[in-house]
């Protein structure tokens, strides 16, 4: 077993031993060919479907084209402790946090649990959260926020 696999599988048993999540540091894990990516961008690759491609990635965010991805505030985050820019719609999923700032339709999947959301988009602004077979879920209207239920969102498109 090569040093980079033993590191990775320690690094897991650790975070499993400490009933914590990989997926919530941003621990470097090596790829299977020897490069390094932050257990953040493998959160975030997993819940974008692998489809989007990062721009930049750092140990505290990774940041696609019209979105980044950090980790959410530790402890229960409220709607008022999540910040988020003017003209963004955020939201916290499973302990990331979702900054989405571009329209475009996204591909999700394994998003699961509730969590708050604001959707600081310009007044009137209407983002739509679908279902698997494309039909809508449910809307957030700009100025809003609140707690939603992420199970099932498949598609989501801010604008």
């Amino acid at each position: 077993m090569n040093i980079l696999k033993s590191a990775a599988l320690l690094v897991a048993a650790t975070a499993l031993v400490a009933g914590s999540s990989v997926a919530a540091t941003a621990v470097p894990v090596p790829d299977p060919d020897g490069t390094r990516v932050t257990s953040l961008q493998r959160t975030a690759e997993r819940v974008l479907g692998g489809d989007a491609e990062p721009v930049r990635v750092t140990a505290d965010a990774v940041t696609y084209d019209g979105l980044t991805v950090t980790e959410a505030p530790k402890g229960k985050v409220s709607t008022e402790a999540l910040s988020c820019a003017y003209g963004h719609l955020c939201m916290v999923v499973g302990g990331t946090k979702f900054d989405f700032y571009k329209c475009q339709t996204w591909e999700l999947s394994n998003w699961t649990g509730d969590g708050p959301f604001v959707n600081n988009q310009t007044p009137g602004t209407v983002a739509r959260f679908y279902n698997q077979d494309g039909s809508v879920r449910w809307t957030s209207t700009a100025y809003e926020s609140g707690t939603a239920t992420w199970d099932p969102i498949w598609f989501l498109r801010p604008c």
